[in-house]
């Protein structure tokens, strides 16, 4: 790795939500499919006890870390997210809005925050995910320390690996490998929250500088090929089990009439 790739010696940490998704698999929603209404966990809706929207779950597990300090991503049209947060202080949040630039995946709208990182971990959730119980994000960052790492992935039990990217981890945490959607795998874990130091953010905001100019031709990118690219490259990427329960991710009809059910809040 070039010198420009090495470590601050002091870093805050900035929460970056990525909501510039269509949601075309959901068919026609009432709303953002991030601010969907899910079952509170006492079950039952009442007037002090409203349903809590998807998002939710993981800004209060960013909230729960101390990481107040957060960048929503958003696309044309999705007004009723800013609507509905608001500024994040119901939530105990500083939230910022950015709009999404590029439309060639998920990495290109988590670069739009690069600007305003400058020497920041970063700490990185989808909002379309009911998360089980569980202080993911200290126990992340904690890692990220102790090990020197460059990135740290959370690991979650996969109940789908043809939906999700399935990971290779050797006995010290270190990550050997990303599998993105494979059709068969004897790989149990995938990943569903992340954090991250300035090294790694270079690194996807120098990779996509490049990759930008093919962007249009090429499938969409995930981050985990962002991921795979740096392992390649020689960063030093961990993940540690954060859950003994899968994450529900509402991408899907089937899965938003389960997660409409689901309990699994704090």
């Amino acid at each position: 790795m070039s010198d420009h790739f090495r470590k601050p010696p002091h870093q805050d940490v900035v929460g970056i939500v990525p909501m510039a998704g269509t949601a075309s698999r959901l068919g026609k929603l009432p709303c953002s499919k991030e601010i969907y209404p899910v079952d509170p966990p006492t079950g039952r809706h009442t007037t002090d006890n409203p349903p809590r929207v998807v998002c939710e779950y993981l800004l209060e597990k960013m909230r729960t870390a101390g990481i107040t300090r957060i960048y929503t991503v958003l696309r044309q049209g999705k007004w009723d997210i800013p609507a509905h947060l608001g500024d994040g202080s119901k939530n105990g949040l500083h939230l910022a809005y950015l709009m999404m630039g590029l439309p060639y995946g998920t990495p290109y709208s988590i670069d739009q925050a690069y600007p305003f990182l400058q020497d920041s971990v970063v700490a990185l959730g989808f909002p379309d995910m009911v998360l089980p119980p569980g202080d993911f994000f200290k126990a992340l960052l904690d890692h990220l320390k102790a090990a020197d790492a460059d990135a740290v992935l959370g690991l979650f039990p996969a109940d789908r690996p043809d939906k999700v990217d399935m990971l290779d981890v050797d006995d010290d945490g270190k990550v050997k490998h990303i599998v993105i959607k494979p059709g068969h795998t004897r790989l149990r874990f995938t990943w569903g929250v992340a954090v991250w130091t300035s090294v790694f953010s270079l690194f996807m905001h120098e990779f996509l500088a490049v990759h930008r100019k093919i962007a249009a031709t090429e499938p969409e990118l995930f981050v985990g090929d962002i991921l795979q690219a740096g392992i390649e490259d020689g960063l030093n990427i961990h993940a540690i089990q954060v859950s003994k329960q899968p994450y529900l991710d509402i991408g899907t009809t089937d899965d938003l009439r389960t997660a409409t059910n689901a309990h699994l809040g704090d």
